[in-house]
């Protein structure tokens, strides 16, 4: 599609939807940008927005038919408002930022898409071709909107893309080089409605490739590892447990591309980041990076030194001998048991906020077994109390906010203790996003005075 002088109606006024406004204006589109929101709750982004020649409409969404060639969907706006449905029934494309911002992408895409280690997995690739010297542009779901990088990439640059199941909605000629699957457990399917319409949104990552592509899957999540019959690309399967013939997998304690001749890349205990989820995590990256040239020296370089990401099992301080672990972003009960799994010592868990359709029964499971104390808030701190007390827990505090929670965490830990905040739920009942969560638990953290 012709951008240039087409009239596109941009719904939402987030980030993403900011970045696309912009960069249609940019491309001398006729623009306009709307939101549910009333302005006075939008007044960072109409700011940001007053430079450009972007009309914006609050409070409500204008008609679609006979008034725009184009609509552009953010990620965080559902799929049955009105502009979707009435572009939809006029035969009006409807395109994710994310199918807007391919269109500029010169070089070859590493999209990375999951439940949960998608920001992880993101930010080491494109650590790992940044350190190996190829121009590399990072971002989608991972905090930077793509389409506001895009202007950046020649046909020399990889673009490396953190994909969620929200963007992969409305994508019909996005075209990953390759395309990466870590996991689909039950995620928003307050949205999705079922698992099945879930796991569809998710293969759509690998719509539009051919075999020229490359499908990095997960062999050791039986729903992931049957999408490959589906895939058009070279599929490469990654496991941590099970020995691959060919794919990367854990061989004898070494991550190692299985091919022709086995190479080993380098021993699980080397790898920087900690916890078994992170080894699979490693493989999806080593495989992502193999597919596109890079030698098994430089995976090495940057699987040792690779820190980890801001708010992902993230070490904040040690007070009295108790650590603190800023974990905001599991925001799903799987996403926390593995948070619970990744230490040996006694944790008191800060959990709760927005449930998104999830179950909290094997997370309450996990509680019983690794936590000696649970403090809950939010939204869904009572369905998690209940399925604490219906496996007979009983170590459970609700309190009213994190000025709370954080002060009576470090009362009830002693020397040796972890204070992990891992919510297993979404931060928009009291946050507008992980990051303010996570941020706030830090500050309040660092203001302790042991």
């Amino acid at each position: 599609m012709e951008l240039k002088k087409s009239k596109v109606l941009v719904v939402g006024m987030a980030r993403s939807g900011v970045a696309a406004a912009t960069m249609l204006a940019r491309e001398a589109a006729i623009v306009t940008i709307c939101d549910i929101k009333q302005a006075d709750a939008l007044q960072e982004p109409i700011n940001n927005l007053s430079r450009a020649d972007i009309e914006i409409v609050t409070g409500g969404y204008p008609p679609v038919e006979g008034n725009f060639d184009l609509v552009i969907a953010s990620p965080g706006v559902p799929a049955d408002v009105q502009p979707f449905i009435q572009a939809a029934n006029v035969g009006i494309p409807v395109w994710s930022e994310l199918e807007l911002a391919a269109l500029f992408i010169q070089g070859p895409i590493v999209a990375v898409t999951g439940t949960n280690g998608k920001t992880t997995t993101t930010a080491l690739i494109g650590e790992m071709f940044i350190q190996a010297g190829v121009p590399t542009v990072v971002g989608g779901n991972i905090g930077t909107p793509l389409v506001g990088e895009v202007q950046k990439t020649t046909d020399k640059h990889v673009t490396v893309a953190e994909v969620s199941s929200f963007q992969l909605e409305w994508v019909e000629k996005f075209h990953p080089r390759v395309a990466v699957i870590l996991n689909i457990t039950p995620d928003h399917l307050d949205r999705h409605g079922t698992m099945e319409n879930y796991i569809a949104t998710k293969a759509r990552i690998f719509k539009a490739q051919n075999l020229a592509d490359y499908t990095v899957l997960n062999y050791d999540d039986p729903k992931v590892r049957k999408l490959a019959a589906e895939a058009s690309g070279q599929v490469i399967f990654f496991s941590s447990k099970h020995t691959l013939k060919t794919g990367v997998s854990v061989d004898n304690g070494f991550i190692t591309i299985k091919q022709e001749e086995d190479l080993q890349v380098i021993s699980v205990e080397e790898v920087g980041i900690k916890g078994a989820h992170n080894i699979d995590n490693a493989l999806a990256a080593v495989a992502a990076g193999w597919a596109l040239g890079l030698t098994a020296a430089q995976l090495k370089e940057t699987l040792a030194a690779f820190p980890g990401v801001e708010h992902r099992l993230e070490f904040v301080r040690e007070i009295n001998q108790v650590r603190y672990i800023n974990d905001s972003k599991g925001t799903n009960p799987d996403a926390s048991i593995k948070a619970l799994e990744a230490f040996p010592n006694p944790i008191i868990l800060i959990a709760g906020g927005k449930n998104k359709g999830s179950d909290f029964s094997e997370f309450a499971q996990l509680i019983k077994a690794r936590a000696k104390d649970v403090i809950l808030l939010g939204e869904a701190a009572d369905e998690i109390q209940h399925a604490l007390s219906n496996i007979g827990f009983t170590r459970v505090h609700q309190v009213s906010d994190y000025q709370r929670a954080v002060p009576l965490a470090e009362e009830l830990a002693e020397p040796g203790d972890i204070v992990l905040l891992s919510p297993a739920c979404a931060s928009w009942d009291m946050f507008g996003s992980y990051e303010e969560r996570g941020k706030l638990f830090k500050e309040l953290v660092n203001s302790l005075r042991g």
